[in-house]
């Protein structure tokens, strides 16, 4: 369910908004935290508050236009995979067989 309601920014402007701050955000906070010392609870939730409005602005950046334009492809089922390695000639069973010998002659090896 999860998995249906999670969008996929991309490489926009969008995402990199979203990591850079993100990355800025958490380094003022660790820095502050080394530096001044006794302020641990303050700064993680200063960090913490600062994360969240930066994870708002990407999302109005993205509504804006500046995030993914279409749907992220889906990546091939492992029945549509084996369909393809059936019509370029069967090379899934001779991978497949290749690794199984591979892997039995690094087991002997180890002995």
């Amino acid at each position: 369910m999860a998995e249906a309601h999670h969008d996929d920014h991309g490489n926009t402007p969008a995402a990199w908004f979203l990591t850079l701050s993100w990355i800025v955000v958490w380094s003022v906070s660790g820095a502050a935290i080394i530096f001044f010392g006794q302020g641990l609870l303050l700064w993680t939730v200063l960090g913490l508050g600062a994360s969240v409005v930066c994870a708002i602005i990407a999302g109005a950046m993205k509504k804006a236009g500046m995030g993914r334009k279409q749907p992220r492809q889906a990546p091939m089922t492992r029945a549509q995979w084996e369909a393809l390695q059936a019509k370029r000639g069967g090379s899934a069973e001779r991978d497949e067989a290749a690794e199984t010998e591979s892997n039995e002659s690094v087991a002997v090896g180890a002995e």
